[in-house]
């Protein structure tokens, strides 16, 4: 099975709107919709093939998480990127992903368990191979799972307006300013420290993740405190 394979492994029967919703955001998070850029229901629908109902819906849940504005009578475009929001941004991450980090080492069922485990393994597959589209796909996939297995829809809720935005700001710089096998590394000591049960481990895994991606944000821009 091929390293692809086995992160498509993860991902469940799909709705056509969770499957537009998972091509638009990563045609956003890799900049293949750039920043500023205007789209189309009606390309993107060709694209993909997947109908328009499905493809407005995909758009409205990008708005809500901040990845594309809808401007009535003038169109949808994508957002731009902005550093002193990502920083905000990351101060309530921190809080909101280690109750969720915490809250899903303690209520995960066995097969979640499994799977945090398996993904750990692809984070660190990913790390050895420098592959950062595989990064990128399995880290969403480990949010999805964390969300799940925390049994909060409330913390689920907000974290999730906060991913997308995160792994954008991430890919556009990370080849100037962060270390991508380090950070896959740091999410995979998560992901087994989730696996295992550890609230503690895995509240401090997230910890220092959170550091290293603050140090990054702060980097791009020359930010020292």
């Amino acid at each position: 099975m091929n390293q692809r394979a086995s992160v498509l492994d993860f991902v469940p029967a799909q709705s056509l709107t969770d499957r537009a919703y998972g091509e638009i955001e990563e045609m956003i998070v890799t900049l293949r919709l750039a920043p500023g850029s205007a789209i189309s229901e009606s390309e993107l629908s060709a694209h993909l093939g997947i109908g328009r109902t499905p493809i407005r819906e995909a758009l409205q849940r990008l708005a809500r998480e901040r990845l594309v504005s809808i401007f009535p009578r003038r169109g949808i475009i994508v957002t731009e990127i902005n550093v002193a929001s990502q920083l905000r941004l990351l101060e309530t991450r921190r809080e909101l992903e280690r109750l969720i980090a915490r809250s899903a080492a303690r209520r995960a069922l066995p097969e979640e368990r499994a799977r945090f485990t398996k993904i750990a393994g692809i984070f660190e597959q990913s790390a050895k191979t420098n592959d950062e589209t595989t990064f990128m796909r399995v880290d969403r996939e480990f949010n999805e799972l964390c969300a799940a297995a925390a049994r909060n829809e409330f913390g689920a809720g907000a974290m999730s307006l906060m991913h997308s935005l995160s792994r954008r700001f991430w890919y556009i710089h990370y080849q100037q300013a962060a270390d991508m096998p380090a950070t896959a590394k740091l999410h995979a000591n998560i992901a087994r420290a989730i696996a295992r049960g550890d609230e503690d481990g895995a509240a401090r895994a997230l910890d220092r993740l959170i550091d290293e991606i603050e140090k990054f944000t702060r980097a791009t821009v020359g930010i020292d405190t």
